[in-house]
């Protein structure tokens, strides 16, 4: 093993986002050493959100949706090759090829894959998709021009959200089924779900809450509906599974790692932990596929599925992979993601779910242009803007800082009534899809004041 950090053999399992971005700033960082990145799928790394947005638009095509490169990484790519599994004793990364890849250091970002439709032989019936990779988006997109008669989403959670609007920005008809009482209330909690269950309804959704699909139906190997559990039916052409998203762990379950169903368990500086809840030195994780603590949420582990979150962890790792002990930072960044869905620009900073009150402090639901700012045991920790992204630097601000719950005055613009009401976050066992943030683990009762890297 080499004891020159910027020297020596890397290796990046997941060539994502998260493990580009590694790539480019370990040379960034003067990493002059052998770097290998391997990839499931057959693609240079390329970018997911407009997988549900652009592509089945027809804006885009997937092929397009190929990552910028912020520098020439001089690595090798292997991509079609699945890792099989990890030797931390002989620091080996094991190929699906029979192909052993020695490493000094090795960075796991292999994020997630789309949860399938659990009945094997309906899931493989002619129009059921799932969306995650840029060939699903392709698929769907391209039996969308072909204009079927209806097409039935199950699960509304962002990704389900976003391909109903687009069904209907494309005027198709679309049934969406949701085991929750409202879209998106497993991330964003009942206030702002009802919003979302009200617009859909205005566009012209036939919006299913409370129910699940019990069944797909077919015929010639073709599927041709679904049957719900009140006893109704829906004719579809084509069924979109949005059930959330699964890490892909699974290739770990004999490496003594701490991997498992919530991803990967590793310290804020990027160390993965091993199952007796040793940090490693030599492996890291960055992505959707990291589970990690978080001081502003009371050092819960947080699993998130968010664009930001890949860029930035994929960063810290990167850093620290190339560094010694005292010049390791934390990967202490506030979650933000944003959707855009039905006409709405939806952002948001912190993590709603953490909460156990929300406030509309500014705007109004009926406008549909609001700030939702959330707070946990009296501070805040989380705001949601709809149609109003400005005021979210501000309201980050307050998060970093653990400012008390209910906030100020921020606007002269402030809404009728700034009483606070239950966040009214479901238990994700309620709901279809699954939420792209995922909290568990340890809370101390003390507060934090969180203050910005500077390094």
């Amino acid at each position: 093993m080499s004891t020159d950090l910027r020297n020596g053999r890397i290796v990046v399992v997941g060539a994502s986002l998260a493990g580009l971005r590694a790539a480019e700033k370990l040379r960034d960082e003067g990493f002059t050493g052998s770097l290998t990145m391997v990839g499931e799928e057959n693609q240079l790394p390329y970018d997911r959100p407009p997988l549900s947005k652009q592509v089945l638009l027809g804006r885009v095509r997937a092929e397009d949706t190929g990552l910028p490169r912020r520098r020439e990484v001089d690595a090798r790519w292997k991509l079609g090759t699945r890792a099989t599994g990890v030797d931390p004793i002989g620091r080996r990364v094991v190929l699906a090829d029979g192909e052993q890849l020695p490493y000094d250091r090795l960075l796991i970002a292999t994020g997630t894959r789309a949860r399938p439709w659990p009945n094997p032989e309906e899931g493989a019936l002619d129009g059921v998709f799932t969306l995650r990779t840029s060939d699903d988006a392709a698929r769907l997109a391209e039996r969308f021009d072909a204009g079927p008669r209806r097409v039935l989403v199950i699960g509304a959670g962002f990704t389900g959200s976003e391909i109903a609007s687009a069904c209907r920005e494309r005027g198709l008809e679309v049934t969406v089924a949701e085991r929750g009482p409202a879209p998106l209330v497993g991330a964003l909690g009942g206030a702002l779900g009802a919003l979302a269950a009200r617009l859909q309804l205005a566009h012209g959704v036939d919006l299913r809450c409370g129910v699940t699909v019990r069944a797909l139906n077919g015929r010639n190997g073709r599927l041709t509906g679904a049957e719900l559990s009140d006893g109704s039916r829906i004719e579809a052409d084509i069924a979109v599974v949005a059930l959330g998203a699964m890490r892909n762990t699974e290739w770990l379950d004999s490496s003594g790692l701490a991997a498992g169903p919530r991803g990967v368990a590793c310290d804020a500086g990027c160390r993965a932990f091993d199952m007796y809840g040793i940090v490693t030195d030599d492996i890291f994780v960055a992505g959707d596929v990291a589970r990690f603590p978080h001081p502003l949420f009371e050092y819960q582990m947080l699993s998130l599925e968010h664009w930001g979150n890949a860029v930035e962890q994929a960063g810290v790792a990167a850093h620290n992979m190339v560094n010694p002990g005292p010049l390791r930072r934390p990967h202490l960044a506030v979650p933000a993601f944003w959707s855009s869905q039905f006409g709405l620009n939806i952002k948001s900073v912190g993590v709603p779910t953490f909460s156990d009150q929300v406030v509309i402090a500014q705007g109004s639901l009926e406008e549909r242009r609001l700030v939702a700012v959330y707070g946990y045991r009296g501070r805040i920790t989380a705001a949601v803007s709809v149609n109003r992204a400005k005021w979210l630097e501000h309201y980050q601000r307050l998060i970093e800082t653990a400012a008390p719950f209910p906030p100020g005055p921020a606007t002269v613009d402030r809404p009728a009534s700034s009483t606070p009401v239950p966040s009214d976050v479901p238990d994700p066992k309620l709901l279809s899809h699954g939420p792209t943030v995922a909290l568990t683990g340890h809370q101390p009762d003390r507060r934090l004041t969180l203050m910005r890297w500077s390094g």
